[in-house]
């Protein structure tokens, strides 16, 4: 729908068109940026300033990339650690929703298990990682294991503090009309609550793909984590820069995805409440 169909003063038209502006501006330096760094690497390599063998330069991973699609192990390995990745994702942000709301819900439980929670949080999870394989085996449910255990606590810490901060007075107020603690959750602290959890959506992004490269590194046969350890142990430093790379690119999708769904929440609440 145009601006005029929706009758807006031409003061906020301007407006709109000034934050368009700077959207566009903003993306188009950021895009400036990434060309830059990737065109004066190409030339520090080309000039002999950095030792391409080490540190890799464009065009040769370009060369790299082709050479993995020619082959049909590029979207494999693509394959199977967004796989992995989105079911780690998907399984920590459930489950670390699902224990945080069970722990609000019952305060004894809450306060016996804390502790535990800060420990397991402070613990270093590469370390669990050949528990986990002895454990589990080494396969794909290790890996997905170990995304779990680098997300799933920092999701049950974070929602369940946002929880307990829940405005009191909002629950009084349903309280005082008879509501149950499930209605006082569904009404109340739920929907308070939905910028946190697209926090943790967030966050469980980044954690996510630690999780499940450092399950790669531990023990996989296919993979972008497989393929920075293979490449780290022959000296293909290409290869190693082409899956980084590859990483990223994937990583900053997933986090975009998330945005979306952040935007989608926003803008159904918004019209919620002009309904």
């Amino acid at each position: 729908m145009s601006d005029t169909g929706l009758n807006l003063s031409p003061e906020r038209i301007a407006y709109l068109k000034k934050v368009k502006l700077q959207k566009t501006a903003t993306w188009l330096v950021r895009l400036l940026i990434l060309v830059l760094i990737f065109a004066l690497w190409e030339l520090a390599a080309r000039l002999k300033l950095i030792d391409a063998f080490i540190t890799s330069q464009p065009s040769r991973m370009i060369k790299t990339l082709t050479n993995l699609y020619n082959a049909g192990d590029l979207f494999v390995h693509i394959g199977v650690t967004c796989l992995e990745t989105i079911v780690g994702f998907i399984i920590g942000t459930l489950m670390g929703i699902f224990i945080a709301v069970l722990l609000w819900w019952s305060e004894f439980a809450s306060r016996v298990l804390e502790p535990y929670l800060v420990v397991l949080n402070s613990l270093p999870k590469v370390a669990l990682g050949p528990i986990f394989i002895i454990w589990i085996g080494a396969g794909p449910s290790a890996i997905i294991v170990m995304a779990l255990a680098i997300s799933l606590i920092v999701t049950i810490l974070e929602m369940l503090n946002a929880f307990i901060r829940t405005d009191e007075e909002k629950i009084k107020l349903v309280e005082t009309f008879g509501a149950n603690r499930f209605q006082v959750f569904l009404k109340v602290v739920l929907p308070s609550n939905i910028p946190a959890m697209i926090n943790a959506l967030k966050v469980n992004v980044g954690l996510s793909w630690v999780g499940v490269i450092t399950g790669e590194f531990l023990v996989s046969k296919a993979g972008l984590g497989y393929l920075i350890v293979y490449g780290g142990q022959v000296f293909q430093l290409d290869l190693v820069m082409t899956s980084v790379i590859i990483l990223a690119i994937a990583a900053a999708l997933m986090y975009q995805g998330v945005v979306l769904i952040e935007k989608k929440l926003v803008g159904n609440q918004a019209a919620q409440k002009h309904s």
